[in-house]
């Protein structure tokens, strides 16, 4: 395993690049609305990340077809945008986007709800953004990759969800992913410890029922073997001396939160 630690300039340019994605996670979430086509989110994604001179990082990457992975309901990640799949009020979808400015990569997914959405759907979301901000308490030096991986699973089996297996998030940089992978569950080995300038992606992937998936026959998309919801909340952070910083999130938004 070799996990790249990040110059000053390599931090500056992710830095930009995750400006850059929260801006287009904001101005999609905002355009979202029933009666929109998985297609048009995709195509609208496309023509924010260009405006601001970046490349999207998924477009044709391992040859997936689109630039926004937009996941419905019990899609957990990587659906494939559509014409045919018009979104509907009660419905969530994930976004999951990647940009490349500089040649830096930033990643990060929101799930939101479309129009008036149930309880539980709302509680599904929170608890998997929740998830997301009780792992990175741990991202401090000296820390293990563990530490975030366990408490993401223990914040989110309080509320009996399923923690996805299949999938986990990673290091990133010059490269969309990079060593090391990023648990959303604990595992045996503690992983490499901690250290001022790693970037990671992490990303939990929180199933309302149970933790297993299947993929579709598009070879892409993920769901959920019992057909419940998903929900998906990533962003790219920076191991600092003083705590992980979010490059993903505008500064008004916040950064790591209790």
């Amino acid at each position: 395993m070799s996990i790249s630690i990040k110059s000053a300039r390599e931090i500056e340019l992710m830095k930009r690049a995750g400006e850059i994605l929260a801006r287009t996670h904001e101005e999609l979430g905002k355009a979202l609305h029933p009666g929109m086509s998985t297609w048009e989110v995709d195509h609208l994604g496309e023509e924010i990340i260009r405006s601001y001179g970046c490349i999207p990082s998924f477009k044709n990457y391992n040859g997936y077809p689109a630039s926004i992975c937009v996941s419905v309901n019990d899609e957990v990640v990587h659906g494939i945008p559509s014409k045919k799949r018009i979104l509907k009020e009660g419905d969530i979808v994930s976004l999951d986007a990647g940009v490349i400015y500089k040649g830096y990569h930033s990643d990060a997914a929101r799930t939101y709800g479309i129009g008036v959405i149930s309880p539980e759907a709302e509680k599904l979301i929170e608890v998997t953004r929740q998830c997301f901000f009780e792992g990175i308490k741990y991202a401090k030096i000296g820390n293990h990759l563990n530490d975030i991986s366990s408490h993401i699973q223990a914040y989110a089996e309080q509320f009996g969800y399923g923690v996805v297996r299949d999938l986990v998030g990673h290091g990133i940089g010059e490269h969309l992913h990079e060593d090391p992978e990023v648990p959303n569950f604990r595992k045996r080995m503690r992983g490499p410890k901690l250290s001022a300038g790693m970037t990671l992606a992490v990303e939990p992937m929180i199933n309302a029922g149970r933790k297993e998936v299947c993929w579709m026959d598009d070879d892409w998309t993920v769901v959920t073997q019992d057909g419940s919801l998903s929900a998906h909340y990533e962003n790219t952070i920076l191991i600092c001396e003083d705590g992980p910083e979010i490059l993903s999130l505008l500064p008004e938004t916040g950064t790591a939160q209790a």
